[in-house]
């Protein structure tokens, strides 16, 4: 049996453990991420995640896949976006936001949609809406962001509520839009291959928050990338940040300081937000603790791979 074929049952098998990610859902949109794979380092996407209570969505916007997430119905949001990280080639675009018809009908068009004035009820209640979003004090944080996709086209397919978690401002408008940017700082200086990237977020270990008492709010962002053909020339300095790379950033000001430390010297529109770097190894141990299952994001760990010349 192939490794894809022996992946995607072992996708639908698992079960999740924490009462967060809720009972087992039948993903409407695809058992598994067979027709998007490619955004995946060695098309294999993160081995010890269950599928159970989630619905593998390959993002297709304007007869294209674009990128992946895993997302859960119930709690109206992803635990994590998987792209190819590529500059863009413009601006970021005017915020046409868009939903997912295959959460709502089953055999409606794969294509994302955008909202209208009237939102059926079946859409309301199968996913995320804007109306969620409005006075909750939360932001709409990408966890694919526009600017890391090359095309207008691919920027634009970014604003699906699908790829978007509550996020506090101060984050995501302050160190997490920082290591963004750093990220496609590495990319172009030192890169010279692909560079896939997984963003996800942690939620609350005890009780769930929401907004609007229907979209789960994470306590934590986090972020890898694998790198494997790199410029061997590599500073020291930067050599703990290849070929892999990973970050956890904080999205409440009052959550403990075990995972994130706060910086008292920070200012005080950001502090509380801050973001801390560590190896791939750091975040999945994290991740494991806190999902209470073994996570391995990148097949194999991300191997180095010598640029061809």
């Amino acid at each position: 049996m192939s490794q894809r074929k022996m992946l995607q049952i072992s996708t639908g098998a698992l079960v999740l453990l924490l009462p967060w990610f809720g009972g087992l859902v039948i993903g409407e949109i695809s058992q598994d991420f067979s027709k998007c794979l490619n955004f995946f380092y060695n098309e294999t996407p993160p081995q010890g995640i269950s599928a159970g209570g989630y619905v593998p969505i390959c993002q297709r916007h304007k007869n294209q896949y674009h990128f992946a997430s895993l997302y859960h119905r119930q709690h109206r949001a992803p635990l994590y976006s998987a792209y190819i990280l590529s500059p863009a080639d413009g601006k970021r675009p005017n915020s046409t936001w868009m939903y997912e018809p295959q959460l709502a009908f089953s055999r409606a068009s794969p294509e994302m949609k955008s909202f209208v004035a009237a939102i059926d009820q079946n859409v309301i209640e199968s996913q995320a809406v804007l109306q969620d979003y409005k006075y909750s004090n939360y932001t709409r944080g990408h966890l694919n962001p526009s600017m890391h996709q090359k095309t207008k086209e691919d920027r634009e397919a970014t604003f699906t509520l699908t790829n978007i978690v509550p996020q506090r401002k101060g984050s995501n408008s302050g160190p997490w839009n920082s290591l963004e940017n750093k990220m496609l700082r590495q990319f172009k200086a030192f890169c010279r291959g692909p560079m896939y990237v997984i963003t996800g977020v942690m939620p609350y270990e005890s009780e769930a928050r929401w907004i609007n008492n229907r979209v789960s709010v994470p306590e934590y962002m986090w972020s890898a990338y694998c790198c494997p053909s790199y410029n061997d020339t590599l500073p020291e300095s930067l050599q703990p940040f290849f070929p892999t790379y990973a970050a956890v950033g904080r999205n409440d000001r009052n959550s403990g300081e075990e995972i994130v430390p706060v910086n008292a010297k920070a200012k005080s529109s950001v502090r509380g937000y801050e973001v801390r770097q560590m190896s791939l190894e750091a975040l999945e141990g994290i991740l494991a603790q806190r999902l209470a299952m073994p996570i391995s994001l990148f097949d194999g760990q991300c191997q180095y791979q010598r640029p061809k010349l």
